[in-house]
């Protein structure tokens, strides 16, 4: 089967351990609030490929990964394509590629096999967690995190490696907040590294060349004092 693919960065440095090729794939049901990428949103919109179309344009800049490198699937949301990537997944599989999924876990589902074959079949798992708290959740996504939290609780079971990605919004997290996402974290035994991001306004311009109005058009970006304060609270927890 064929899979919808927004893009692809050939030497992505921020998306999993040393040099990526990133697939960018189309498609998210969530609507976050700060999303850089509203662009992805459109499941039927993107460039076609089959898995080995996507595995032989990849494969091409394997030289430049080294020992660390290897693919990050990100998005839009990889959970919507999970069988067009389980197909992916065994090509990178068989050539001891080092594999990253870049996931909101939004649809995950325990019952959907490609979805739990997909997770299975992977290297690594680059999990974003938007908020601790369901209805804040919500608020910020149109989505509660129900699912979210099982699938990092899934994967914990599993023993599949984790990066907890978190991005810290001025003024919608407090203090109580990041304690309950530390205690969380904490709970993991399969987490190697928590990645707090800053929130920016870079996708705004994207929002608004789609014709739509930036929800967070008021709230600054993060500073770094901002992000140093959340760390601290959370890899305090982390180390008990």
């Amino acid at each position: 089967m064929d899979g919808f693919i927004h893009s692809t960065e050939s030497f992505g440095a921020a998306d999993g351990p040393g040099i990526r090729f990133v697939v960018f794939m189309q498609g998210c049901k969530m609507r976050c609030k700060f999303c850089h990428n509203p662009d992805t949103w459109d499941l039927s919109a993107g460039k076609r490929m089959s898995a080995e179309q996507l595995f032989h344009l990849a494969v091409r800049y394997r030289d430049f990964w080294g020992e660390k490198g290897g693919i990050t699937i990100s998005g839009g949301e990889p959970m919507l394509q999970s069988e067009f990537l389980c197909e992916f997944l065994k090509l990178t599989k068989h050539h001891n590629i080092h594999t990253a999924i870049d996931t909101s876990a939004q649809p995950f589902d325990p019952e959907n096999k490609y979805i739990l074959q997909m997770l299975d079949s992977c290297s690594l798992v680059l999990l974003d967690i938007k908020h601790i708290d369901s209805q804040k959740h919500i608020q910020l996504t149109g989505y509660d995190n129900k699912n979210i939290l099982e699938c990092a609780r899934y994967l914990d079971k599993l023993k599949i490696p984790v990066y907890i990605r978190h991005v810290i919004i001025p003024g919608f997290e407090n203090d109580q907040e990041l304690i309950r996402l530390g205690k969380f974290i904490k709970s993991l035994s399969n987490v190697n590294k928590t990645e707090l991001l800053p929130y920016h306004t870079m996708g705004r311009y994207k929002w608004e060349a789609l014709g739509f109005q930036y929800p967070l058009k008021d709230i600054p970006s993060a500073t770094q004092d901002d992000v140093e304060h959340a760390e601290k609270i959370i890899s305090k927890l982390e180390s008990l």
